[in-house]
């Protein structure tokens, strides 16, 4: 990866990695809680990571980026957005699962909400990118492997011609 000097906000001068490819993000959902913090990083050209392990600030720019992939259960918040990212290409890593309220108690419901949206994300930008996940599988007294096979085939029946 690419190392460039940027300026902060506060006129520092700092070391950025300037990725190709920005994984926004798999250890949080940027689309669903932080749209608008990724547009207002994006239109200032850079963002601060933490490290979890060592606390210590990284610098990303987007200076170098030509593809973001975005990972979310639920994209609404940046939709309205989306022609925001005119520059880059991207896609949505999609994730919709079979499981109910007791496992994903913060997710709005499978069938009467965040398929329609997945349908509309994917009339929004195309179905080559939303990509569906169905992950994780857990398998408990409730979640058998019977269960996620019904729930993977309703899912995806709802999702035909939706994704690729």
């Amino acid at each position: 990866m690419d190392k460039i000097f940027i300026n902060t906000y506060l006129d520092n001068r700092v070391e950025a990695t300037a990725p190709v490819i920005i994984s926004a993000s798999r250890s949080t959902d940027i689309p669903a809680f932080y749209a608008k913090w990724f547009f207002n990083r994006l239109e200032k050209g850079y963002c601060v990571w933490y490290n979890p392990f060592n606390q210590k600030p990284m610098y990303i720019s987007f200076a170098n980026c030509k593809v973001v992939v975005f990972w979310t259960k639920n994209p609404v918040p940046m939709m309205e957005r989306l022609d925001e990212l005119k520059d880059y290409k991207y896609y949505f890593q999609f994730t919709l699962t079979g499981y109910g309220r007791d496992m994903e108690c913060n997710i709005p419901h499978k069938r009467k909400e965040m398929i329609p949206i997945f349908q509309r994300l994917s009339d929004k930008i195309g179905k080559e990118k939303v990509i569906w996940r169905y992950d994780p599988i857990l398998f408990n007294k409730d979640y058998m492997p019977e269960y996620h096979l019904k729930a993977f085939k309703q899912i995806a029946e709802a999702l035909k011609g939706y994704t690729e």
